[in-house]
């Protein structure tokens, strides 16, 4: 016999849920034409600007360290005739080009350049999310991208004052941007509803490949035509610019923003008060817990002499791999029991972390010297997955609504064990010879 309480809250579950799916069925009507996609979209150009700020003095560093001229352009008289235009155009690049000084500087500080965007990033994630947290993620993305994007603007002063300057320079610089990309993730919390969270992060997180892609192609060209300064003026300008949009814009939650439709408030505000929130972050957290106590363990293991360090990399990422892959394949199953789908997920997340202890940190064994390059290209093929997985699951469900989840989880499963047989196969834990330094040897 249902009591009281039950029958408000059924109730209440009644009427939220036909306030959902009335909101949701005029917003549907706007598609893409929306305040949430339109935060997503300048989300998008902010990590833009941040990751060809990132990756612009990797582009612009063999210009500033070579004072070697372009290579010459054909005979203009050969080919076609001289103009007065195109001479004035030629004079003027020369004149850029020659506003651009080289500097000797050795490998060495050139790396120590290059790494010093991350020598205080690793600290900054957790204060950066907590103060967003507090403060509202609105300021601390801001006030990031506003940073960064200052910052990039004096980098040509600051490598003519001297590399200590430099070198400073970048490591604000990193914090900064460590801001932008982990701050913003607190402002979906009230602005993506669930069933559109992992399409709106990743238009977001797309703006990071965009930008890789644009500095790639376009960097090289400006610091041969106009010269590298020029790298750091344009993007550092464009970052500048997304700040004039971003302020002004964007709103910590979609009650307080002035241009947002009555019908799109009522649809995100009704679409989070599911009370999901506690139950999605509870893997996360359990999560965390276990990645500290599988460090633990994987260090008191080799400490001791229990196993050898190839071994525990290969038995981490195996447990890592097998248990939850095995889960998540036995979700379809259990979809009956809410409690149970929470306990496999939970438990889903809590063995996947030990891969933290195994393969995801073996780089740092076989190539000390490149865990940089060997992170970065780790994190490039995390947003390729990033990118693939929703819409590989967006087509599977779109095909079969009542099977599609689990041939999801099925083909995530078929690519984890293929990941794993691949590194049991050809997996080491000891420096590779390609990653060793060189000695000299004095005589």
């Amino acid at each position: 016999m249902s009591t009281g309480p039950d029958v408000k809250a059924t109730v209440g579950d009644i009427s939220n849920d036909g306030n959902l799916n009335m909101a949701q069925e005029e917003c549907s009507r706007k598609g893409f034409c929306s305040v949430r996609h339109g935060l997503a979209l300048i989300l998008q150009l902010c990590n833009f600007s941040i990751y060809t700020q990132q990756m612009n003095l990797s582009i612009a560093i063999p210009a500033m360290v070579n004072n070697t001229a372009p290579p010459s352009q054909p005979n203009a008289s050969t080919e076609w005739p001289s103009t007065d235009s195109q001479d004035y155009w030629n004079e003027t690049l020369k004149e850029f080009k020659a506003m651009a000084p080289a500097y000797d500087w050795s490998p060495e500080i050139q790396g120590i350049i290059l790494s010093s965007l991350n020598y205080g990033s690793f600290l900054a994630p957790i204060p950066s999310g907590y103060v967003a947290g507090i403060f509202g993620a609105k300021y601390v993305v801001g006030a990031g991208l506003f940073i960064s994007s200052f910052l990039t603007l004096f980098i040509p002063l600051a490598a003519n004052a001297g590399v200590a300057l430099l070198i400073v320079l970048r490591i604000v610089q990193g914090i900064a941007q460590v801001m932008v990309l982990t701050g913003q993730y607190s402002i979906w919390v009230k602005w993506a509803p669930p069933l559109e969270r992992s399409q709106l992060t990743t238009i977001a997180g797309s703006g990071s490949m965009l930008g890789s892609f644009i500095v790639l192609l376009v960097g090289g060209l400006l610091c041969q035509t106009i010269g590298w300064p020029y790298v750091f003026y344009i993007f550092g300008g464009i970052g500048c610019a997304c700040c004039l949009l971003w302020f002004p814009l964007i709103y910590d939650d979609p009650v307080n923003h002035p241009f947002i439709s009555a019908a799109e408030k009522r649809y995100i505000v009704c679409s989070l008060a599911q009370q999901s929130g506690i139950l999605s972050a509870l893997p996360f957290v359990v999560g965390c817990i276990c990645i500290i106590l599988g460090g633990l363990l994987a260090d008191f293991l080799l400490s001791r002499k229990i196993l050898r360090l190839i071994t525990i990399r290969k038995l981490f990422t195996a447990i890592g791999v097998l248990f939850p892959s095995v889960i998540l394949v036995s979700l379809p199953w259990v979809r009956s029991s809410h409690s149970m789908t929470m306990t496999f997920l939970v438990l889903s997340s809590a063995i996947s972390s030990f891969c933290e202890s195994g393969a995801l940190v073996n780089f740092l064994d076989i190539a000390p010297r490149y865990t940089g390059f060997l992170k970065g290209l780790l994190q490039v093929f995390a947003h390729i997955a990033g990118a693939i997985s929703p819409t590989a699951a967006g087509f599977f469900i779109s095909q079969d609504s009542e099977f599609g989840w689990r041939n999801v989880f099925l083909l995530s499963a078929a690519v984890n064990i293929s990941g794993l047989v691949f590194y049991l196969i050809f997996g080491r834990a000891d420096v590779q010879d390609w990653a060793k330094e060189q000695t000299f040897t004095h005589l």
